[in-house]
């Protein structure tokens, strides 16, 4: 009998699978806690690769959901699930079927159509690559040339949100505010639209220090954490956006995704 505490769930895709794992995850949440193991199976172009993983998750069973756009080879993971009595999930089957019947015409029936090789898709590439090389203020200049700029004081989600939104290909760089260091002088030379400020409720950060410093097994009392260095560091931030002029966002207690909508909110006002 499989563990009641943890699931395994096999992903088969006939793509690279970002869907499907994408779907079980969002599933998983609403079982926390539960140790769920996602085995990612993409690519799939043939039954006989079907049949080969469908050994291994009678070897360990699970649940088997797929995204597989190709007919014979959905019908066929159905029919091998149902002789086995394996619990199958069809992820785009049923969306795909009710599009057909609705549009009255079939699907293209083409896989990883979403992730074609488009100006979208070395867009976002060129990006994160953007986001990468002017991570945490390493190069400066790339504030110049950036769409967007984050700023704050450590632990506000810089690097989160410049990821995040670089997915939505946006060029971003961002800056730590630290008060003995002086400010990167670009900052001055853009326009204040195109810079956030990022601050955060001072006992949220506290803790987010003291946790971050634990995972590094470094002890949580040392002055990056305490309140009196936090309190100190927050205020220096708020003078700083002050005086840049600059659209400030308090992050505590929000999703990198709410924060990034809030980003793009006063992006498209300021034009």
């Amino acid at each position: 009998m499989p563990d009641a505490c943890k699931s395994v769930v096999y992903v088969i895709s006939d793509a690279a699978g970002d869907t499907g794992e994408a779907v079980v995850k969002a599933a998983a949440a609403q079982f926390h806690p539960l140790d769920t193991e996602i085995r990612r199976i993409p690519f799939v172009d043939s039954t006989e690769v079907i049949d080969v993983q469908l050994a291994h998750v009678r070897e360990q069973p699970g649940i088997v959901v797929f995204t597989l756009v190709i007919p014979e080879l959905r019908d066929h993971l159905i029919a091998r699930c149902m002789e086995r009595s394996i619990p199958f999930v069809d992820i785009l089957g049923p969306v795909v079927t009710g599009m057909e019947q609705q549009l009255g015409r079939e699907s293209k029936h083409v896989p990883g159509v979403i992730h074609r090789l488009d100006e979208d898709y070395f867009k976002k590439v060129e990006a994160v690559e953007f986001a990468v090389k002017y991570d945490d203020g390493r190069d400066p200049n790339g504030i110049l040339l950036a769409d967007l700029v984050l700023v704050g004081v450590s632990r506000t989600s810089k690097t989160p949100l410049t990821m995040y939104l670089a997915h939505k290909k946006y060029k971003v760089a961002n800056a730590p505010l630290v008060p003995e260091v002086a400010l990167p002088e670009q900052l001055f030379s853009i326009s204040k639209k195109r810079i956030i400020g990022l601050t955060i409720d001072p006992d949220k950060l506290n803790s987010i220090r003291r946790e971050r410093l634990r995972h590094l097994g470094l002890a949580d009392d040392a002055q990056y954490a305490r309140t009196e260095r936090i309190k100190l560091e927050l205020e220096y931030s708020r003078r700083v956006f002050e005086k840049l002029g600059c659209t400030v966002i308090d992050v505590s207690n929000k999703a990198v995704e709410e924060t990034a909508s809030m980003i793009l909110e006063s992006l498209e006002d300021s034009r």
